[in-house]
């Protein structure tokens, strides 16, 4: 298949070769019950590019779990003229959005991505066997919460683990790091830019080495290496981090930072390569190295804001019509040199 203008697909060490299929110079004639793309994740990055393919006159059909990354969130943050709404309720609009362009919405899993000579076969679910000519994974990752008694309860309320997304709404509140090693001592700096309380917990991990200890004590960062029982919380309002032994820590919030991983490993087991950070490695236009296969959204980068992600969604798409357009002979050829 064709690579979208001034692109250049991402490398790995296992590529999966995919012939995709062509009209030959026919514009916009599908062969019958082939779309043109599915979209693994409804989030804002697949539901972005659903949009932009469907206005492209293309066959769309967007597969969603309903498992959404910040579903304990009551507002997402960032986002310009969306600001404060709760991420179910953009996701709600988003939807309505594409009925327009007659994109199929439908709530089920994709359980496996094949190579097959028209791109893919999808299969998902319910036993449905689909056949696309380009996927998009967007399905987000799924971030690691510490298991401490009574955090889980308080996650989205007043512990989050991204300060760009939360760090406002807890501004110059007691702020408890729950992290260790170069990533908690990381977090808890940066945190000091919404508050000037802040108190690194490593949860009896005391993998902080001297020079970093150096830098949070000249910032006033406390470091409690005990290890953590539970969290005192009134209705996930959190109000102090109870230890296994000694004096509680008191705080309003927690930020923590534990590590994440993939939602789905369909992008790995086609060949692509992870990115020493659990991203799926792309180029700047979320193609991977298999051809017709894109990832975008929190699955392939590390700024994982959500205007981001329907930023990259968008993107995607205009790579997967151009290459579409291509292989249709719909590309001018370059000029001679």
């Amino acid at each position: 298949m064709a690579r979208p203008a001034n692109a250049r697909a991402a490398c790995c060490t296992n590529p999966t070769r995919v012939r995709i299929g062509h009209s030959r110079g026919r514009p916009f004639a599908p062969e019958l019950n082939v779309l043109d793309v599915i979209v693994i994740g409804g989030g804002p990055a697949g539901l972005s590019a659903a949009l932009v393919l469907g206005r492209c006159r293309r066959r769309v059909m967007v597969c969603d779990a309903g498992q959404p990354r910040n579903a304990s969130a009551q507002a997402l943050h960032g986002y310009l003229t969306r600001d404060g709404i709760s991420p179910r309720e953009l996701l709600r609009l988003g939807r309505e959005e594409l009925h327009p362009y007659g994109i199929e919405l439908r709530n089920v899993s994709v359980t496996d991505v094949v190579p097959a000579a028209d791109g893919f076969d999808v299969r998902l679910d319910t036993g449905e066997r689909l056949v696309a000519r380009s996927v998009l994974v967007a399905t987000g990752v799924r971030d690691h919460i510490p298991d401490i008694p009574g955090l889980d309860e308080c996650y989205g309320i007043s512990v989050h683990h991204c300060p760009y997304c939360d760090g406002w709404e807890e501004r110059d509140r007691i702020v408890a790091v729950i992290g260790h090693g170069a990533g908690g001592a990381g977090l808890a700096l940066s945190l000091k830019t919404w508050s000037d309380r802040v108190v690194l917990c490593t949860n009896g991990r005391p993998r902080v080495g001297s020079g970093h200890r150096a830098q949070l004590a000249a910032h006033g960062i406390t470091i409690v290496d005990r290890r953590i029982a539970q969290v005192d919380h009134t209705d996930g309002r959190i109000r102090a981090l109870v230890m296994q032994r000694g004096e509680p820590v008191a705080c309003e919030a927690v930020f923590f930072s534990a590590g994440q991983t993939q939602q789905s490993d369909l992008p790995k087991r086609l060949g692509c390569d992870i990115t020493r950070g659990g991203t799926v490695k792309t180029n700047r236009l979320g193609q991977t190295c298999v051809p017709g296969l894109y990832v975008v959204g929190d699955a392939s980068r590390d700024v994982q804001f959500v205007i981001v992600a329907a930023a990259e969604g968008a993107k995607a798409a205009v790579a997967i019509n151009k290459a579409l357009q291509a292989s249709a002979g719909l590309a001018a050829a370059p000029a001679p040199s």
